[in-house]
């Protein structure tokens, strides 16, 4: 999926909306674990159910790996589930990957080969041979982990360097020798307030993957105050706040009507550049 078809069906949605598929065994309704795979079955609800209001969807890799194989497979079938049935949606495997050249080439290969995906998140630590195998992938997008919304992201991504430089900073300037706004994105978190003004001034054109609304206390109207371009340039990301808010039979349509709360938010933020 290319940037502008993104953002065409940002438009088209009126949403920039990413529903997290953290999907947890011992979290999804109890009804639901006499399925023959109580995991796809309480995906392909949600998705079912939100598919029309939201532009992504992104299952963390850590909730299916916990699972073994039965959890590989779930991922895999919710994956492909997305990719019959609503195509216009954009995938983001939450994986986090990053090592050396040849083992990030693997990685690569799983998520953008084998699986297929539109994206995957990718840690920065190890530098630009950690990285650049995910982007050989024509079509495919890197998400680079820069500033996260996680009380310990203070503990490295803030610390300065003898030019007032902070190490986010240095991943936003650096990464761009590697890959335009055409092939990478940015993970930047919610809590993070007015940093995004700072991240804006260095990586302008570039869509940021937004976690941290809804249950971790992100605001969206501040996200979009300092964050939005003319392209939108935001996916923000809901999990707990959309999957888990019923443990009922009715859990289903209790998701669909908090994702289309944030998606009402969403619109009226989107009347500035639409």
């Amino acid at each position: 999926m290319t940037k502008q078809e993104l953002f065409e069906n940002i438009k088209r949605k009126k949403s920039f909306l990413c529903v997290g598929l953290d999907t947890d065994i011992k979290k999804i309704p109890e009804h639901l674990l006499k399925e023959e795979d109580p995991i796809f079955a309480f995906n392909k609800a949600i998705i079912d159910a939100t598919a029309d209001l939201c532009i992504a969807y992104k299952p963390n890799l850590a909730f299916y790996e916990s699972m073994g194989v039965k959890g590989w497979i779930a991922f895999e079938k919710t994956v492909n589930y997305i990719k019959e049935n609503y195509p216009d949606q954009f995938i983001i495997a939450d994986a986090k990957r990053g090592d050396i050249g040849n083992t990030s080439a693997m990685y690569a290969r799983t998520f953008f080969e084998e699986l297929n995906i539109d994206s995957v998140t990718v840690a920065p630590y190890m530098g630009e041979d950690s990285v650049t195998p995910f982007l050989t992938y024509e079509g495919k997008w890197v998400i680079l982990l820069a500033l996260t919304s996680n009380k310990g992201s203070h503990d490295f991504q803030l610390t300065e360097d003898a030019n007032g430089e902070r190490l986010f900073e240095k991943v936003l300037r650096k990464s761009q020798e590697w890959a335009g706004d055409e092939q990478m994105m940015y993970v930047v978190g919610a809590t993070q307030g007015r940093a995004f003004e700072d991240i804006r001034k260095i990586v302008p054109e570039h869509f940021l993957l937004v976690p941290g609304v809804g249950a971790q206390g992100g605001s969206l109207e501040e996200v979009c105050k300092y964050g939005m371009n003319k392209t939108c340039g935001l996916i923000v990301n809901s999990s707990r706040g959309i999957i888990y808010v019923d443990k009922t039979e009715n859990f289903a349509a209790a998701s669909r009507k908090a994702a289309q709360e944030v998606q009402a938010q969403m619109e009226e933020q989107l009347k500035a550049i639409l």
